[in-house]
């Protein structure tokens, strides 16, 4: 039997656990799921001589019409003056979220963007184990609700922004001209990677300067600067090995939350794909075969309504900053510049 006073140590041991976690939990819950973060990183992908470009890759909203502070603080990123946006898909949260959304990106009229889907531009919330995520992959609850994505897609039109799932598009930007593709949510295997070749062929046989931009020999590039760029919601391996595959210099992608709730010093339990732990948020080098690609992985700036927390991982939208190569035939390692966490 324990002695009196090892049961009273063992009771003020449980007591510090339990109100830890509480603290953590409140934490969580009150104050760091709302701690909207701005992540500066710099890519050097733009030929020699480019302008540098400033894009602005938003990911994982998961918008609740309530969520005022959300959207102002999205709304503030048009002082930014970005180039260019990227919204990487998961923009919804509630049936209702399209109007925090249309709140939200106001603002960014006028400015080019793209787009791809997610699995909740489509199904709403639901309450979920999340023990289940240390299982793999989270699966569609069959009673999710169906979600109005053709309005989210007529608030993307009315700004102007290219759809990009299971397509490509090309735009100029301040002198560089841009190839992008990407597909639908591979979350939901709704990606199509067999229909990109062909969306990049159409799009480059609808380029009229297309011819004097691919002539045979090395310097082809050189006649007009191009960058090819990826864009997907969640980052399976197989759709960031194909986006490779294609020539993609830049893969833009959301999905993990950045694990969501992580372990200091750890980081993330869980990234609820394929992806390596050390890859589920931020900039990193994606390597296949012989070829290479930055790869930026948002956290998100949102979560859903049934599990409104976050740990070591505040929400976040990443300003990307392109500028020139030192040499466009090596692909140097990523430099973390200006992190303000």
């Amino acid at each position: 039997m324990p002695s009196g006073a090892s049961a009273r140590s063992a009771a003020v041991a449980t007591s510090v656990v339990a109100a830890a976690g509480l603290a953590a939990l409140a934490w969580g819950t009150l104050i760091e799921r709302k701690r909207y973060t701005l992540r500066e990183v710099t890519v050097p992908v733009l030929p020699t001589g480019a302008a540098p470009l400033k894009v602005l890759h938003l990911s994982d909203l998961h918008m609740a019409p309530w969520q005022r502070d959300k959207q102002d603080w999205v709304r503030s990123l048009a002082d930014l003056q970005p180039d260019l946006i990227v919204d990487t898909g998961d923009n919804l949260g509630h049936p209702d979220g399209v109007t925090g959304i249309a709140r939200a990106f106001e603002r960014f009229r006028g400015i080019p963007g793209v787009h791809v889907n997610g699995s909740n531009d489509y199904f709403g919330p639901s309450p979920k184990n999340p023990l289940l995520y240390f299982g793999g992959p989270s699966r569609a609850p069959r009673t999710a609700a169906r979600l109005d994505i053709d309005a989210l897609h007529r608030v993307f039109d009315e700004l102007g922004w290219i759809d990009l799932n299971n397509a490509a598009a090309a735009l100029d930007i301040r002198g560089t001209h841009f190839e992008f593709f990407g597909v639908d949510d591979p979350h939901r295997n709704f990606d199509r990677l067999e229909l990109i070749a062909g969306a990049i062929d159409e799009m480059r046989a609808n380029d009229p300067l297309f011819d004097e931009q691919w002539p045979d020999g090395e310097d082809a590039a050189a006649l007009r600067p191009t960058v090819t760029v990826g864009v997907l919601h969640a980052p399976y391996q197989r759709v960031l090995n194909s986006f490779v595959n294609h020539g993609a210099q830049l893969i833009l992608a959301g999905h993990t939350h950045g694990g969501q709730v992580c372990v200091p010093g750890f980081g993330a339990l869980v990234t609820n794909c394929d992806i390596p732990r050390d890859k589920v948020k931020g900039l990193s080098l994606w390597q296949h075969g012989l070829r290479t690609a930055f790869l930026n992985v948002s956290a998100g700036l949102g979560t859903s309504i049934y599990a409104p927390v976050r740990f070591a991982c505040p929400p976040e939208a990443t300003l990307i900053t392109l500028v020139a190569a030192p040499d466009r035939a090596v692909v140097r390692a990523p430099r973390k510049i200006g992190y303000s966490y």
